[in-house]
């Protein structure tokens, strides 16, 4: 027998400074959350050329799009059968990519038109493309404090496991989905009167894709039976990604709350309502679902919060009317969805020549000059907002966001030129490409 090896490896003792000092890091744009807005929005800034430094609580990249399991790219496209294209930047890249990967799986619907995607493709293109940019990340970062001067955010006071770091910028984009930036600013936000449901995604494996249901009877029969099953929500859908013998489903509404405790349950009770849909599909559909188990659970999916109070309030009425604002800097064709209801959700479809306009008024806080919002924390009405939060119009707030933030500089986002705004926003606003 050969004697053991024996390494010995070294130690120090340490002690947290009584100061508790905090890193310092200074850059052009800090943006705060990094989903699929904070990722268009962190992407847009360093092709400018300016420094960034990205944020987010989570201890990844992706923020829903990746780790809630969301699956399907929702309002890029124009409605009816001959979609075309109305986000373009990062959503450009995302579709070249993963499209070249055969990681993408285009559904045409009679009226709406998304695109599933592989969750894993997405996570990794995230990565790779905010490594390749130079943007400076900080994940498990927790904003816990901003300090202002005035109309003008100085600076974030963030908190990791690894010590407290300062963030110093010119301008900020507050896409956390929450407007946590806004709120710890002291800044005045608006939150939903009566509770807006999240989902609880999962992705189930091991299904049989030549029994599946059609989509009418999925729905006819998760309306007639989800009482029986003891599940909560009696609508929602499972789509099967052909060839991967996988299902992204959404069956579940969950309360999301802006309380420690209260939200801390909700992935718990989520979770609780995807089992009873498993169990659901198991018994209506055995030969789509019988054989089927649940490959993933997705972090609660959150839908609506808290907002900014912008310089102008979007209305369901201006969306319906489809009015397109002197200063209109995003567009999308995407339906209202009212989220409102425990048991299922509204849904106002729009016919194939609609598109509405989001106006940067929407994305800039009232109360302050270097600070624009982007994802579904922007301003607007909850029926409004329920049509502009889905990932194209995210996409496309965020770099309005970004280079709002750019023509202003050390002024006021308030006071930048707005042809000028829209001329860098042109594919957003008028290409008409079919993909």
């Amino acid at each position: 027998m050969s004697e053991p090896v024996i390494i010995n490896l070294d130690t120090r003792n340490v002690r947290r400074e009584a100061s508790g000092r905090a890193q310092e890091i200074g850059s052009d744009i800090c943006v705060v959350g990094a989903g699929i807005s904070g990722i268009s929005a962190a992407l847009e800034a360093a092709k400018l050329g300016r420094e960034v430094v990205l944020i987010d609580g989570m201890p990844a990249l992706g923020g829903q799009a990746v780790n809630s399991l969301i699956g399907t790219f929702c309002g890029l496209f124009s409605n009816g059968p001959e979609p075309y294209q109305v986000t373009y930047g990062i959503a450009e890249d995302i579709l070249d990519d993963l499209g070249a990967e055969g990681a993408l799986h285009y559904r045409r619907g009679p009226v709406t038109n998304v695109i599933m995607y592989d969750e894993i493709a997405l996570s990794r293109w995230v990565e790779k493309a905010i490594l390749a940019a130079g943007v400076k990340v900080i994940v498990g970062a927790i904003v816990r404090g901003v300090e202002r001067d005035g109309r003008r955010i100085k600076s974030l006071d963030v908190s990791t496991r690894y010590g407290d770091v300062k963030i110093t910028a010119t301008g900020f984009v507050d896409a956390s989905g929450d407007a946590v930036l806004a709120w710890q600013a002291g800044l005045e936000c608006r939150e939903p009167a009566a509770p807006v449901y999240g989902s609880q995604m999962m992705i189930v494996e091991n299904i049989n894709e030549a029994g599946q249901p059609t989509r009418e009877e999925m729905s006819a029969r998760v309306a007639e039976r989800f009482k029986n099953y003891g599940m909560t929500r009696g609508d929602g859908f499972a789509f099967v990604f052909p060839g991967r013998g996988m299902a992204t489903v959404n069956m579940t509404h969950v309360e999301t709350p802006l309380e420690p405790v209260a939200a801390s349950l909700c992935g718990i009770e989520g979770k609780r309502q995807a089992d009873k849909v498993l169990e659901f599909l198991k018994g209506e559909f055995p030969d789509g679902f019988g054989e089927a188990n649940v490959r993933a659970y997705g972090f609660p999916g959150i839908r609506q919060t808290r907002w900014i109070v912008g310089t102008h309030h979007l209305t369901v009425d201006e969306v319906v009317n489809e009015v397109k604002f002197d200063d209109a800097i995003a567009r999308t064709s995407w339906p209202i969805e009212l989220h409102k209801d425990k048991e299922g959700l509204k849904w106002s479809h729009f016919g194939p020549g609609h598109m509405h306009y989001v106006p940067l008024g929407a994305i800039i806080h009232a109360e302050a000059d270097n600070l624009c919002a982007a994802g579904r924390c922007i301003d607007g009405d909850p029926a409004a907002l329920s049509s502009v939060r889905v990932m194209g119009p995210c996409i496309a707030t965020a770099a309005a966001a970004t280079h709002a933030l750019d023509l202003a500089g050390s002024g006021s986002v308030h006071q930048i030129d707005i042809a000028a705004l829209q001329d860098r926003l042109s594919d957003n606003l008028n290409r008409t490409d079919v993909r």
